[in-house]
């Protein structure tokens, strides 16, 4: 089906496609921010441990993923191409799961976190790979992709929401402590999986994509980097995963030791910082069928950068005007995660106009690559706080200032300076959405006299 003729997907399709980011959107949200603090703090490592640990896991992960694109790229089912990946990736996220938050005790070594960190980022790349891919080929039109993976980031969001909210009941309501919510919160994880990945193989399409199968894989990735629109998305995209994964990485630490709320107070400013991006994702998707998803992601990281700084300055001992500037903060949130995801797509469509070769799984997983390298980096203000002496878990005097002022650079000021540069980098983006609709309109004819 070409895109001309491509149906507009209803709303009940897309939810029903999106509803695997709740359970993927748990593991995004507790590989960065959840994860790294619970193995520091309740199974006892120490914080430099943990952080090589994570990066070394990162960067070997990163390898898979041009091979996973690669290997998407080529398969050829029945079912789809990229549903039986996702189909894949279920009974090895449970698992994963269930090692990493349920049964996990304290005093478990550095190999336990290395072996089933390294199988669960695995799963993970082989099912928001699948995901991202099936978006790509569900609405190939510029605007609509734009509102599918509006929806793909709001349910996300949801999926974050409801994830971080888990602790926090557990721990009100009396039900149990922090470690308790973290076990609560893989049980979610474990159930969630097959229920969201089953609906969605069940009520979505899958729609097939002309074009030659690929070939090479590392000869056609190192061909992908040296394009203008590729490199452009992947610095940003770096820049946007950097920022808020140091975000992630050191909140707790950062109002917990600098402002001085406690954690269930800290883990709400999370919240409502998410809740915002929700609240705020159809804006931008709206602004991005306005003034193209290149000029709307520009803007949403600068104004991201304004609100951010503005936010993590206010001092401490008001919780409700901290939680009222962290949703203001918020509100750009979801524009960079879903924008560039759309945007890469636009430049699979590109790639296959000018090569014949459709390699939409092989660039989405050089995106994912970036995010990931985003993700590394974002842990390397763990290894400077420990080199300046901070502590995770504070003594009886506390860390020292330069310790918390340290903290506080890498908090407040690195993140702000890293979203304004993303938005900088988007400068002259070369394939707009007149641009775009061109190739759509070339794609489509080639694709109806291969069909005739």
């Amino acid at each position: 089906m070409t895109a001309a003729a491509a149906p507009r997907r209803s709303n009940a399709v897309l939810a029903a496609f999106s509803g695997p980011c709740l359970p993927l959107a748990a593991f995004g949200v507790a590989l960065p921010v959840t994860l790294p603090e619970f193995y520091a703090t309740y199974v006892g490592l120490e914080l430099g441990v943990v952080a090589a640990v994570f990066m070394a896991v990162r960067l070997i992960d990163i390898v898979f993923d041009p091979f996973l694109g690669w290997g998407m790229d080529r398969t050829k089912t029945r079912f789809g191409r990229y549903r039986p990946w996702m189909a894949l990736s279920t009974p090895m996220l449970m698992l994963a799961a269930f090692m990493m938050f349920v049964v996990v005790q304290p005093g478990a070594p550095p190999a336990y976190l290395f072996g089933w960190l390294l199988f669960l980022y695995l799963g993970f790349s082989i099912g928001t790979l699948g995901q991202l891919g099936w978006a790509a080929v569900l609405a190939p039109q510029y605007d609509q992709r734009s509102r599918v993976y509006g929806w793909w980031q709001v349910f996300n969001i949801i999926g974050v929401v409801l994830i971080l909210v888990l602790p926090t009941i557990v721990v009100k309501t009396g039900v149990g402590d922090y470690a308790d919510g973290v076990r609560i919160m893989g049980w979610g994880i474990i159930i969630a999986l097959p229920v969201t990945i089953g609906l969605a193989m069940v009520a979505v399409p899958e729609p097939v994509t002309q074009g030659d199968p690929p070939h090479g894989s590392l000869g056609a990735y190192l061909a992908l980097l040296k394009k203008p629109v590729v490199q452009k998305l992947l610095i940003s995209d770096l820049l946007l995963g950097v920022a808020p994964g140091i975000t992630g990485s050191l909140l707790f630490f950062f109002f917990g030791q600098v402002r001085g709320y406690d954690h269930t107070e800290a883990g709400l400013f999370m919240l409502v910082y998410f809740i915002a991006g929700l609240c705020g994702a159809p804006f931008w998707a709206w602004f991005a069928t306005r003034v193209g998803k290149d000029r709307g992601l520009a803007v949403a990281s600068i104004v991201s950068a304004v609100l951010y700084v503005g936010a993590t300055l206010v001092p401490g001992g008001n919780f409700a005007l901290t939680a009222v500037v962290m949703f203001i903060a918020g509100l750009p949130y979801a524009a960079g995660l879903f924008l560039t995801r759309a945007m890469m797509a636009d430049a699979g469509d590109q790639e296959r106009f000018e090569t014949g070769v459709d390699r939409t799984g092989l660039m989405l997983s050089i995106l994912s690559a970036t995010t990931k390298i985003g993700h590394v980096v974002a842990l390397a203000p763990y290894l400077i706080l420990q080199w300046v002496g901070f502590r995770a878990v504070p003594g009886p005097d506390g860390n020292s200032d330069v310790a918390l002022l340290t903290l506080q650079i890498l908090f407040i000021l690195v993140p702000g300076v890293l979203l304004v540069l993303a938005g900088w980098v988007l400068k002259n983006y070369p394939l707009t959405a007149a641009r775009h609709n061109e190739i759509r309109q070339a794609l489509d004819a080639r694709d109806a006299e291969a069909q005739a």
